[in-house]
């Protein structure tokens, strides 16, 4: 069992099922350029999508462990599945018996928040995970900031592997992406304003502004983390006070590591270079 004790400051955590978490990583990095950022992806055991409720938050609470026992006192869940499927119970049950001291942070609520802002005619679509769309997480958050708005959930289960394996840009991986987004839009032709509410989807943003009309707006997760998690520290400084401050970012990955660095770094386009890490 994991004891909480009075550590000494560490770095932010960031943690994904994969790669998508590093597109939140990097607008988090532009708004809070001074601070430390420790990375990790579950790459060996992802993706989370089509996994039960019970698995996601055994591999997300064992993920945010590892992430607290390297000095973070916040971790961010750059994965909208573990923050669907986890988060709730790490708030309410984990951290105030092991780890009362800590925060974790996810991305669906910050979203939503901002999602009712973009949109005109109160239409929106979210394009997921199955995981995340099974959950309604959006919705129920949607119900609460946003009650007017008429939302169209659609899951793209090949988007996460197109991604991973660099095929997003092939005739075959623009198939499945057009293929998705037609079938989003036949559910409501009014829709104006899409949530990709997946921090993989941002790296098809070039092939889905390819692929949708103008009028349609693309609302990536990063920016809107990026400045709420700025918001955030500003409101609790205590917290932000126990966040070092020198620049720096670490890559951690369950899988290879030269795997992780080659496919990041591509991804990404800048050289990273990760640790790897077995997860318990």
């Amino acid at each position: 069992m994991y004891i909480w004790s009075m550590s000494v400051n560490g770095p932010i955590g960031v943690f994904d099922s994969g790669y998508g978490g590093l597109t939140v990583l990097k607008e988090i990095r532009e708004k809070l350029p001074e601070y430390d950022f420790l990375y990790l992806g579950d790459n060996a055991r992802a993706p989370y999508g089509s996994r039960s409720f019970e698995v996601i938050y055994e591999y997300t609470w064992q993920a945010v462990q590892a992430l607290f026992d390297r000095g973070c006192s916040i971790v961010i869940l750059a994965c909208n599945t573990a923050s669907a499927k986890a988060l709730r119970n790490i708030q309410q049950i984990k951290l105030p018996e092991l780890h009362p001291g800590k925060r974790v942070l996810g991305v669906i609520r910050p979203s939503t928040e901002e999602l009712d802002k973009h949109t005109h005619t109160k239409h929106v679509g979210v394009l997921a995970t199955e995981g995340t769309i099974r959950s309604n997480s959006y919705q129920i958050e949607l119900a609460k900031f946003a009650p007017d708005l008429v939302v169209n959930q659609h899951a793209c289960p090949m988007w996460v592997p197109l991604v991973e394996n660099n095929q997003f840009d092939t005739p075959g991986g623009i198939y499945f992406i057009q293929n998705d987004l037609i079938q989003l839009l036949e559910k409501d032709p009014k829709i104006d304003t899409i949530l990709l509410a997946c921090t993989h989807y941002p790296i098809l943003q070039e092939q889905l502004r390819r692929l949708l009309p103008d009028h349609i707006e693309i609302l990536a997760q990063g920016k809107i983390v990026a400045e709420s998690l700025a918001d955030y520290l500003f409101r609790h400084p205590e917290l932000a006070d126990k966040c070092t401050k020198n620049g720096s970012v670490r890559y951690l990955t369950t899988e290879s590591a030269k795997d992780f660095s080659e496919k990041a770094s591509l991804l990404m386009n800048t050289e990273i270079q990760a640790e790897h890490l077995t997860l318990h």
